[in-house]
């Protein structure tokens, strides 16, 4: 049995979205898959639970689940904490998006389908949801650095009978790795965004801004579905919105390969079958994984190149915080681990080439730190990789503008 397949559908509030992940699944389950469609809000579709597994996620049990799990040990391991019950947790903002994670990780980890089809909502919690995984994994290592988990675990062993507080935390934050683990929300081979927009001028420019910030969390967009495109009709008004439309379809065509279109229904689908009838599914195509990022030695340094296809000049931060790197582009921000050998040098800059393009690359510009360098060692060294995908992202101490 293969890897689950996951497909997360988004766009612009509007553009249809929803009803493009549910044909999505209808049709997969048609050709004979095991699909599931996971979304934070019923289908609009009477009927599509017969032929698809539907799974609505709301944030409640989520959060009292993962509450449950761990707050005999929080309570236990600070007696003066009065830890309330996982039935009057009190969710925070932004906890669909966790809940939707905790159940991704649950249908990947139990491979219960062929396909997973993520009906994500509008971009920004689309966006939100891709970049959770890491947003995390950075916190976790913030708050529960190596240094406090050896020392909670060496205390652990020499007073078990005594549960220190940070064993407590550092046991939920293992639970929490352990749930990031098995969602594969950075690889692009796993896991594919398709993008539906709207047949308007602004249609372009989201391609072109989801683009940039998926490229920073490690995806990419992997098709696009221009939806409720006009017939045509007789008159001045029916000639100047096919116009508008036709000139939208050329911009986002002339962006990306892979471009749908999807005529506005008449009547919204009543049914599985209408849903296929209206050929409105996201193409299965599954994206090659990105390249390691790796680096050209010079004759002053290295320089790392980033790609960030579409990201424009004066949209991209760069910054150095301790042994990462941070980029931000397009609102969405990033931290990548360095190489042993980039972490003792310092950045010299960032400069964005072929900027708007598909192209688009940040070229990081790095010099050997002499106070960090062996003697004889600089002039042995060869050029070194950053452990991330070519599409990566970023935070602060050398900031460089890009």
């Amino acid at each position: 049995m293969g890897a689950v397949q996951v497909l997360l559908v988004t766009g612009p509030g509007g553009a249809g979205s929803s009803t493009v992940a549910a044909a999505t699944a209808a049709q997969r389950a048609a050709a004979g898959a095991r699909v599931v469609l996971l979304s934070a809000q019923p289908p609009a579709v009477p009927g599509l639970g017969d032929a698809v597994t539907v799974d609505v996620v709301t944030p409640l049990p989520a959060l009292e689940t993962l509450w449950a799990r761990h707050a005999e040990q929080v309570a236990a391991a600070v007696p003066v904490l009065t830890v309330p019950p996982a039935s009057s947790v009190v969710p925070v903002p932004g906890v669909t998006g966790f809940a939707l994670l905790t159940a991704l990780a649950g249908h990947v980890r139990s491979a219960d389908a062929d396909v997973v089809v993520v009906d994500a909502g509008p971009l920004a919690d689309a966006t939100a949801l891709l970049a959770l995984p890491g947003a995390l994994r950075w916190w976790l290592g913030q708050l529960a650095p190596t240094r406090l988990r050896v020392l909670a675990t060496l205390r652990a062993a020499a007073t078990p009978d005594r549960p220190g507080a940070a064993a407590g935390l550092l046991s939920a934050a293992a639970a929490v790795e352990e749930l990031l683990d098995a969602v594969p929300l950075a690889d692009p081979a796993r896991t594919s965004v398709h993008l539906v927009l709207r047949p308007e001028p602004a249609a372009a420019d989201h391609l072109q801004e989801t683009a940039a910030a998926l490229a920073v969390l490690g995806q990419r967009v992997a098709s696009a579905t221009v939806a409720r495109v006009l017939p045509a009709g007789a008159g001045e008004w029916w000639a100047a919105r096919a116009a508008v439309q036709a000139d939208a379809v050329v911009r986002v065509r002339a962006l990306l390969a892979a471009v749908a279109e999807v005529a506005e229904a008449a009547v919204p689908p009543a049914s599985p079958a209408d849903l296929l009838a209206l050929d409105a599914a996201a193409p299965g195509t599954v994206t090659a994984p990105s390249a390691v990022l790796a680096s050209r030695r010079s004759a002053e340094g290295w320089t790392l190149g980033v790609a960030l296809p579409h990201a424009r000049r004066g949209g991209v931060g760069l910054t150095r915080w301790d042994d990462d790197l941070v980029v931000t582009a397009a609102g969405v921000r990033r931290s990548l681990p360095l190489d042993a050998v980039l972490r003792r040098c310092t950045v010299v800059s960032g400069h964005l080439a072929a900027p708007g393009t598909e192209q688009a690359t940040l070229e990081v510009r790095f010099t050997p730190d002499p106070a960090q360098w062996p003697p004889g060692l600089l002039t042995a060294a060869t050029g070194p990789t950053l452990s991330g995908p070519t599409t990566a992202g970023p935070t602060t101490s050398e900031r460089s503008p890009a």
